[in-house]
């Protein structure tokens, strides 16, 4: 169990994730006109802004802020999440020219949000106070060739959550690297046949997959003289899909839906003893499996090198100021108090259990206080999530349209459950069927 200790600053240097001429050049275009002719003021009374969300808690968050700042007020909206309906909603709010003046967007669409011209380019909007405390890796993944167009909220290192009671009593060491794991999975099932170490899920598989790609040293997209290059069939994929796809073969990992009523069901009985997902799934376990208090504790991913650790992230979320906004200088004070501010986590944290990890390493000690760790035997596991943050590797790069890449993928993924392909070829068909639509974008593509 990691100690207590002060979050300091992280020494990983910062580099721009997803920056190419191509890409500024096609945003020139689309953004050309996007600045708003509004007032940044509201005469006699405050300014009124409009802020769309899917995180849980925001009501709290808005409310906290209203009730201490007068010159500036927040109505909210709560949306459905970006795979019920949340990205259309906002995608046709800004093609009618009428989106918040604030909203949430996860880091894997970002670009594609950028690319449509529904995010502003914050670059000198956001406050140096603000970026300075904002962990380096999670503002890599919100700027594109040196310009920022969303701040991170939260970043969520990879782990592994595993049931320590059934290793315990089956005499299974917790896996510090992927050759451990498989050696694990292979105990495991002949200690309990019925038990497996983990799920490849099925159903949002393929984002599990890229962050099991880009700790291997993987990058799904990269740019270059103008032109964007997609490779999910490189080396380190390669490895990750043939490590899988061999757990898969042999029965050593559950293959099932991911979020499904019959993995969650698994997970209760302790048919399956481990989960990787990122930091937030501490919360969700707690809420979706209370009956597995003092069962289940958490360990860092396993790693294929040992003595150059890396570490991938699964989730997080990001706050944009939008190119429909009229108050863009407010609406960044509101998104800065939401990050840095201690309040606005702790009225977060007020609305319910969440494990997510600041993107501000100063705020780590107040998540800490507010969450109850008893479920996980008292765990520090803030500090466990730290110690990860400082490995995120900072080469990763989302693609221009990866709500197609993820679909293609995950249902060649369901595919291969079946026996039907394999989770290779399942990544391959999902290059493929990702080029028209980056082609149609007006990018220069490139494959290899």
């Amino acid at each position: 169990m990691p100690g207590h200790r002060r979050p300091g600053r992280l020494a990983t240097r910062r580099r721009a994730t997803a920056g190419t001429t191509a890409l500024l050049t096609l945003l020139a275009l689309v953004l050309a006109g996007c600045s708003s002719s509004g007032s940044d003021t509201a005469g006699d009374g405050p300014v009124r802004l409009t802020f769309w969300s899917a995180l849980r808690g925001s009501q709290e968050v808005v409310d906290e802020f209203n009730r201490t700042h007068t010159k500036i007020k927040v109505d909210f909206q709560q949306v459905p999440s970006g795979e019920q309906g949340g990205w259309a909603k906002l995608s046709n709010a800004a093609r009618a020219g009428n989106s918040p003046d604030v909203a949430t967007i996860e880091y894997p669409q970002l670009p594609s949000f950028t690319i449509d011209g529904v995010p502003r380019d914050i670059t000198k909007l956001l406050p140096d106070s603000t970026r300075r405390k904002i962990l380096p890796q999670a503002l890599d993944l919100t700027t594109f060739n040196g310009r920022t167009y969303a701040v991170p909220v939260d970043i969520e290192p990879m782990v592994f959550l595993y049931r320590k009671d059934i290793f315990t009593e089956n005499h299974i060491p917790v896996p510090k690297t992927w050759a451990e794991f498989e050696d694990s999975a292979r105990k495991l099932k002949k200690a309990q046949p019925r038990s497996r170490i983990a799920s490849l899920f099925t159903t949002g598989g393929t984002l599990y997959m890229a962050s099991y790609a880009w700790q291997a040293g993987a990058q799904w997209y990269d740019t270059a003289d103008d032109t964007w290059r997609i490779n999910m069939d490189d080396a380190p994929t390669r490895k990750v899909a043939g490590y899988w796809q061999r757990l898969m073969d042999e029965d050593l990992v559950r293959v099932e839906p991911g979020s499904s009523q019959q993995w969650r069901a698994h997970l209760r009985s302790g048919e399956t003893v481990g989960y990787l997902a990122g930091a937030w799934a501490a919360g969700s376990m707690m809420a979706s499996t209370p009956d597995g208090k003092g069962k289940w504790a958490i360990a860092p991913v396993p790693q294929w090198d040992p003595a150059k650790p890396k570490v991938s992230t699964q989730g997080g979320s990001t706050f944009m100021v939008t190119k429909d906004s009229d108050h863009p200088k407010e609406a960044m004070e509101f998104i800065s108090w939401m990050v840095t501010s201690p309040d606005a986590l702790r009225a977060k944290l007020a609305s319910g259990v969440s494990s997510a990890f600041p993107v501000v390493p100063d705020l780590v000690p107040v998540a800490r206080k507010e969450m109850d760790t008893s479920y996980y035997s008292g765990q520090d596991i803030f500090g466990l999530f730290q110690q990860q943050a400082e490995l995120i590797s900072p080469t990763w790069k989302w693609g221009p349209r990866m709500v197609s890449t993820t679909t293609s993928g995950d249902d060649g993924l369901a595919k291969a459950g079946v026996g039907s392909g394999d989770i290779l070829k399942a990544l391959r068909d999902a290059q493929n069927k990702t080029m028209p639509d980056l082609k149609s974008l007006g990018l220069s593509v490139t494959t290899g």
